[in-house]
């Protein structure tokens, strides 16, 4: 039986500190074991499996990471808290990419200690007994919809920074969710009593970008009727969101590194100083590292924000997270439009599952509103969803029992008459794709399969022909 105190067992070099962290919790009733380097750490985990690790990310004999590795290649997979200094907080989020559920940075409080321990033995505990932890449902995690392992790596790292007041950094493809991870910030953190406030940079005018985001005095400019907050001011005690950041031009750019680091806001056609609180989360679909080296973005201000790097992955790698999405929208489609579709064709599924969604979550979305507005039946067939869906590679491949390269034999076989001239190629190729088309029964799917192409190589040349461009530009 399974002693009712939990066992912690807490790895740190500096002996001093780890009896300071056992003292610390003491009073939760925990069996706590101390190990100062990674081998008696791992002596004690043959010992005993814990129900918690606390994991200094500097030992003599290695680091947290190489720990963690080693855990997870035993078969180790407990719950484990990194601790860290502010010089290597990017150790810690790598850590918590090879499995680390939390990271604490020195020095911290006795109570932040007990509260990161007590939320972390509590996800322990409701990981024996089957059940989902703080911000966890059956499908995914504060909002997100998602099990797949790039997704559980984003979990882990806004379980950690949530709690804090670090700003995090967050990039990605344009879909992927980026503000949605705000909220999840926001949501799961000390400051969800407060104002949420969020400001996409890249849809607001630059002239007008400075007003929107510290405010302005009536009179300020031509149009300044009336005195204006601010999304700062706004955002006080709260978390302010600002999306497309590296839209924002370089002198704003300075003028947002100064408010960071005065914690005050001059509103525009005043000189009063006015304080803010805010907690700042930042997104971009660019690589701010290279915005950095093209000059257009502040390396200052990349390095103030790039506290807590958070990468949200493409849709397309995330596997059966695809599918997950898709039945979640379909069913909230349905129930809004009084439609009776339960689920998808094992066609349609795989079709979504193959698909490279460039627009990434949204356009999934799109496209399942799409199935469920313009289709009545219970279920999406491959035929109702939009031609940006193409069939999986095997799909549609064969014709009545034959495969569709011997269908199309006698086609490919047959002797061209000899031609006079020669005809340019993006002729030629028009003209074979029209022909395969033709003689796999106007199928475009069927054709691409039997030419060796995508479907939507096809459907794009086609659109570009229909549109009047030249063909080189269809095709590519």
């Amino acid at each position: 039986m399974r002693p009712t105190s939990p066992f912690v067992l807490l790895v740190e070099d500096t002996y001093s500190l780890a009896e300071t962290y056992r003292a610390c919790l003491k009073s939760e009733s925990l069996t706590v074991e101390i190990a100062g380097t990674g081998e008696e750490a791992f002596a004690a985990l043959e010992r005993r499996e814990p129900d918690l690790v606390l994991l200094d990310v500097h030992l003599p004999d290695g680091n947290g990471i190489e720990v963690l590795k080693r855990m997870r290649a035993l078969g180790i997979d407990c719950e484990t808290v990194v601790f860290t200094g502010q010089a290597s907080i990017s150790t810690a989020v790598d850590a918590m990419r090879e499995g680390a559920s939390d990271f604490l940075m020195k020095p911290f409080s006795a109570e932040r200690l007990r509260e990161t321990v007590r939320a972390a033995l509590d996800r322990s505990h409701a990981r024996r007994r089957g059940e989902p932890a703080r911000g966890e449902t059956e499908e995914g995690f504060s909002g997100f919809i998602g099990r797949s392992p790039a997704m559980q790596s984003v979990y882990r790292i806004l379980r950690s920074a949530a709690p804090t007041g670090a700003t995090v950094f967050v990039t990605g493809e344009s879909g992927t969710g980026k503000e949605l991870c705000a909220e999840a910030l926001h949501r799961l953190g000390k400051r969800s009593p407060g104002p949420f406030v969020s400001i996409n940079c890249a849809a607001i005018p630059r002239d007008l970008l400075e007003s929107e985001i510290f405010g302005h005095a009536k009179g300020a400019f031509t149009g300044a009727s009336a005195d204006r907050k601010g999304a700062v001011l706004q955002a006080h005690g709260g978390t302010l969101f600002l999306d497309e950041i590296c839209e924002m031009d370089l002198s704003l750019q300075a003028k947002m590194l100064r408010f960071l680091q005065q914690k005050t806001v001059q509103r525009v056609g005043e000189d009063v100083q006015r304080p803010a609180d805010v907690r700042i989360v930042c997104a971009t679909n660019r690589d701010p590292q290279a915005e950095v080296a093209a000059g257009r973005f502040r390396e200052d201000l990349f390095y103030r924000l790039h506290v807590v790097p958070l990468e949200m992955p493409a849709l397309r790698d995330r596997g059966e997270d695809i599918l997950l999405i898709a039945r979640n929208a379909l069913a909230r489609f349905a129930r809004e439009d009084g439609k009776d579709f339960a689920g998808f064709s094992p066609e349609a599924e795989a079709a979504l599952l193959a698909a490279p969604w460039p627009g990434n979550v949204r356009q999934l979305l799109n496209v399942v509103r799409n199935a469920v507005v313009l289709n009545e039946g219970r279920l999406v067939t491959l035929d109702m969803l939009p031609r940006d869906v193409p069939p999986a590679d095997g799909a549609l491949r064969r014709v009545e029992g034959e495969s569709l390269a011997e269908a199309l034999r006698p086609f490919r076989a047959a002797p061209r008459p000899r031609r006079e001239t020669i005809e340019p190629l993006e002729t030629v190729v028009r003209r074979t794709i029209e022909e395969a088309i033709e003689a796999c029964g106007g199928s475009i799917p069927k054709a691409a399969a039997a030419l060796d192409v995508s479907p939507s190589t096809l459907y794009r040349r086609i659109q570009g022909w229909q549109a009047g461009e030249p063909e080189d530009r269809a095709a590519g």
